[in-house]
Order: C-alpha cells, then structure tokens, then sequence
C-alpha cells in the first residue's frame, strides 16, 4: 500500500506540471529541485574512495553527455582524499568544489543527486543525510548493517520522493533480468536449493598497510567518521581497513554475499530467509582483522506461511583459495541455471530411468543460453557494463521518477540477509526475522551488536 501511494506521488509530481495538487505540497527548497527534461542534472560525490574512483565516477561520466548531466562537488572528511579528487577531476577539466564533509556540501545547494561510497556501516546513515537535504542517491551496498541504521533509511526514503538506487548492479544485468524472466515464468520450475560461493587468495584485500602507516588522526575526522558507532580513540586501520573490522563492516556477508543472496529475494519475491544457521572463523590471515577470513552459511527459504514448502540456499566463500571462483547455482528437479556460464541446461534433471520406477516421467529442461550486458557509453571507461547499465538506470529514473531496478526495499531485503547472516556468525544460533517487529532474533532475544 505504502510503495503504491509513493509510485503513485511519483508519477502524479512529473504527469500534473503546472496543475496545484493540495495533497502534495513541497518546500521553497524542495521545489527547485524538481527536475525538468532538458535542465542539466548535477552530482556530488560523497568519499572519494577507491570504488568511487576506479569504477562508480567512471560510469557516471561514460553516460553523462548522454543524459545532460555532471558532477559538481566532491565531499570527503580525508585531506588525503580531497587531494586526490582535485586533482583527478583537474585531469580530466571537470571544475568541482572540494566539501570537507557532507554538511558543507549541501549547504552549497548545488546538487541534485549523490553518488555514496563510504564505509559500509555508514551507507544507510548517509543516505539518511542525502534524502533529508533534498537529493536523489546511488549508495553502494551493502545499504545497512543494523537493523536500527535499516529501518530509519527505509522509514526516511518511503517519506520522501527521492529516487534511491542500492549498488546492486545484477539488477541492470542482462542475464540477470533474463534469468529472472525464466525463473517467474515457471518454466524453470520450483528452485529446489541454491549454491552461491565467493573465493579468493587474496592477502591484502580489503588491506591498505602504506596507508594506514602514513595517515594521521589530524588528517580526518575521526569522531564524524564514528557516526553513530560506540566511541573508541583513533584507529588508522579501523578508519582505512573498515571491512576488516566490526562493528564497521560485516565483512564477507556485506561485502560479497549481499550481491548473491539479492538474486533470490528478485527472482522469487521472498523478501529475506526464514531462518539462517552459519559458521565461520579467521584461519588463514591472522593480521588482527576480527571478521572471519572463511566462512559458511545456510539458509531456509520459503512462505512463512508454509513452513512445508521452499529452499535451502548454501552460501560459501573462503580469502585464501580462490579455486571455484564466484558462482551462482539455482537448482530445479529439472536442470540446472548457472550463472557464471549463463546457461540454462537439464544438468541434473529427472533422467527417465530414474522417473519410470516411481511411475513418473522424465523432467529436463530445454537448453537456454542467457544474454550479456552491452552498454553505450560517450567514452572509454574503466567501469564494467553492468555497473555502466545500474548508473545509467539510476540516471534515467533521476529524470523519470520511475522506481530503479534496485530500489530502497531491495537494499533493506539484502540488509536483512546480511545481518541475519553475521548474527548467526556472532552468536552460534540459528535465527530468525521477526516481521512485526523488523528485528532479527537469535535464541529468542533481539541481535543488537
């Protein structure tokens, strides 16, 4: 009903220019940013980080003259960072205003949109900030890591009419949207069990020892960057090396598995797991990280008012072996969808000797191959064409008011996951969601960190 009335509001704002709405009124500030189809749009960057640079700005520009639109201002609390965004923009002759931090920034009143790339535990804090000061956001996920920071994003977007876009990117996929085409028309039939994992060998990742080795508390802002976490004295490697540490980052859950584990709450329309039992530990990279280098987590999924029915999806990944790579596997009693080759196949399907002696017959699946994503872009990027599509999708719905394809329910689903997922880590139970109270429970308490 909620999400009605908001599409609702959102097409009734672009389809009535110029007639006067009583139900809908906007502030003085509010209203100049109603955007018009030929007005250029303008953008901020908010943390200059290493995601944003390398891939998220990247998109941005490659679709930019596309869409009339431009990045105009750069917050980050790091001198590092703002250095480094001068001149990066410098080189590419994109005059940008440096904030050293977001409230500057939107005191200026200069944009109409942010694209958010901080840290992790920050994300759905951020975009509290943004929606309030009257932008529209792309916030990289995962969107929240408690469910306290979850609520009060979804309760601050549903009040308002900005458009939210959650990083991610399998949403803008052309597989990813074929392959949910499939599994909803049932050709697929029921998803009998999923497997997901997420490898790599990778000792410094997520690691960044030169730059924890030369940054100074006075260099940043330390107790801005603390938000609403607990106060702790100065950290350079909680502050630079965030996914290492909770209760900054989950690390494994909401870095990797949030993407994955979003798939299925897409392609069946369950919005988050029954029940969650995991297990994990720090095996290999004993470097004083205190989120898991390994990890495994089962999940149940299905109607909650059917406990009878539904799936069991195992999600897996280890930091010091990459052998299996990143796979997704969704099973039916017919064949397998793999989304690591894009093909649909009867690879484990019902084979007719094994049908006709319970008196049933085979079930295999016609092969399918799945499409790639190809974007057009204005220029070179170093962004891949999935994260170029999510960006553009973004971009179009800035002007359209329509929904993204990875709206601010699709990031609370996914937080959801997360957080059930590291509660089960944390505390050895198997636990569950609580739908009235949109609380995560472990051995019949309230998870809070």
């Amino acid at each position: 009903m909620k999400n009605s009335r908001r599409r609702f509001i959102k097409n009734l704002a672009i389809g009535t220019a110029g007639i006067v709405v009583p139900s809908v009124t906007f502030s003085a500030k509010s209203y100049k940013r109603i955007i018009g189809s030929n007005d250029r749009i303008r953008a901020g960057i908010i943390g200059f980080s290493d995601r944003a640079r390398q891939t998220l700005i990247p998109a941005f520009l490659s679709q930019a003259p596309l869409v009339n639109m431009e990045i105009v201002a750069v917050s980050d609390i790091w001198n590092r960072r703002r250095a480094e965004a001068d001149e990066y923009f410098r080189r590419k002759g994109i005059p940008v205003k440096l904030a050293r931090n977001n409230e500057e920034l939107y005191d200026w009143n200069i944009t109409d949109g942010v694209i958010i790339s901080t840290a992790d535990f920050q994300h759905a804090l951020h975009t509290i900030e943004a929606v309030k000061a009257g932008c529209d956001v792309y916030v990289e996920k995962p969107f929240a890591e408690t469910m306290d920071d979850n609520r009060s994003a979804l309760k601050t977007i549903r009040a308002s009419e900005k458009i939210v876009q959650i990083g991610s990117q399998r949403r803008s996929g052309a597989n990813y949207i074929k392959a949910a085409a499939y599994i909803k028309s049932g050709d697929f039939g029921p998803i009998t069990m999923v497997e997901m994992c997420w490898n790599v060998n990778q000792p410094g990742r997520w690691r960044r020892p030169d730059l924890v080795n030369n940054i100074k508390e006075t260099d940043t802002d330390w107790k801005r960057y603390l938000l609403n976490r607990p106060y702790e004295p100065w950290d350079p490697r909680k502050y630079i090396e965030y996914r290492l540490f909770w209760p900054y980052s989950s690390g494994i859950p909401g870095q990797w598995m949030c993407h994955q584990i979003d798939t299925i709450h897409w392609f069946t329309g369950l919005n988050h797991p029954r029940s969650v039992v995991a297990n994990g530990g720090i095996y290999v990279w004993k470097d004083g990280r205190s989120n898991d280098d390994t990890m495994t987590a089962v999940f149940d999924y299905g109607p909650s008012e059917d406990p009878g029915s539904g799936f069991q999806v195992v999600y897996s990944s280890r930091m010091h072996n990459s052998s299996g790579g990143i796979k997704e596997l969704y099973f039916s009693n017919g064949g397998t969808l793999n989304l690591d080759t894009n093909k649909v196949t009867s690879e484990g399907g019902l084979t007719e000797n094994h049908a006709k002696t319970m008196g049933m017959k085979a079930n295999l699946l016609k092969e399918l191959e799945l499409p790639e994503t190809v974007v057009e872009t204005a220029a070179n990027t170093g962004a891949d064409d999935m994260t170029v599509a999510h960006m553009r999708n973004w971009m179009d719905c800035m002007r359209s008011r329509k929904i993204p394809n990875a709206d601010e329910m699709a990031g609370f689903n996914h937080s959801v996951a997360v957080i059930l997922t590291n509660a089960a880590l944390r505390t050895g139970e198997k636990v569950t969601y609580n739908e009235e109270l949109q609380e995560v429970m472990a051995a019949g308490k309230v998870f809070k960190y």
